[in-house]
């Protein structure tokens, strides 16, 4: 890439950065659910339910979380820390596309396990260098109690090529510390710089559009490509151009493409 090409993206990344990354923004985004709260367990609970069923049409994901927040009586730590078998019963019939309510009570007792026994999510996600091998490790830890084999398929694991959207989103909004009020920055002790690209069709489409990405598959490989070519416009912050990526695609914002 030449250097004044470089200077172009850059003023083209930063523009739609500031342009999609604004409070009215997460009105119509998962990202919503985690905000109806204010302390940090409650905030990374609700967050962290709401990325993992975080696939298909926004408004059915916000409408479905919400659901989930209702079974929990909008007191996601309390209830993951003190509910008992019994009140599993709460997720019966719950269903979000291949997610069910097998799955869903099963990330309950994970998150009891969690934030009993290994110091909660933050700190799980804390166990390894990397964050290949810590989202990796976090899977391991997650599913370290007993568990039906077919709900594993909703943590991603990057050692398997996954990119990991959903995680890797779900990190930017506990991580990211964003004077926009958009990302949470209430995990104190993982970085910035350290956060991946969540790699969807929307970001992929785009970033191969601006010269971004050249790999044609959508894997974690395809999450290193792009990250490292966005670390190059912004080495402490690479992940805020999520938001002019995602937000490029899903808007058909691509007269620069």
């Amino acid at each position: 890439m030449k250097v004044k090409q470089s200077e172009e993206l850059f003023d083209l990344l930063e523009a739609k950065y500031h342009l999609y990354n604004r409070s009215d923004f997460v009105e119509h985004d998962p990202i919503s659910i985690p905000h109806q709260f204010s302390t940090k367990e409650d905030i990374e609970i609700s967050g962290f339910l709401a990325a993992t069923i975080a696939w298909g049409q926004r408004i059915t994901i916000i409408k479905n979380s919400n659901k989930i927040l209702k079974m929990m009586d909008y007191a996601p730590y309390d209830f993951i820390i003190n509910h008992t078998s019994s009140d599993l019963a709460k997720a019966d019939g719950f269903v979000h596309r291949t997610f069910n309510a097998t799955d869903l009570k099963f990330f309950f007792e994970a998150l009891q396990n969690l934030y009993k026994n290994h110091g909660g999510l933050e700190n799980a996600f804390l166990q390894k260098q990397g964050s290949e091998n810590s989202i990796s490790n976090f899977k391991k830890i997650f599913f370290s109690i007993q568990h039906e084999s077919r709900t594993q398929k909703h943590i991603a694991d990057p050692l398997k090529k996954s990119t990991a959207k959903r995680i890797n989103m779900y990190l930017r909004w506990m991580v990211r510390r964003d004077k926009n009020s958009v990302d949470f920055g209430i995990w104190k002790n993982h970085h910035a710089k350290d956060l991946m690209i969540p790699l969807d069709v929307h970001t992929g489409n785009v970033g191969r559009g601006l010269g971004l990405l050249n790999r044609k598959q959508n894997d974690w490989q395809a999450v290193e490509e792009l990250t490292a070519a966005l670390r190059e416009f912004d080495p402490l912050d690479p992940v805020k151009y999520d938001f002019a990526l995602f937000g490029m695609g899903v808007n058909g914002d691509t007269e620069n493409l």
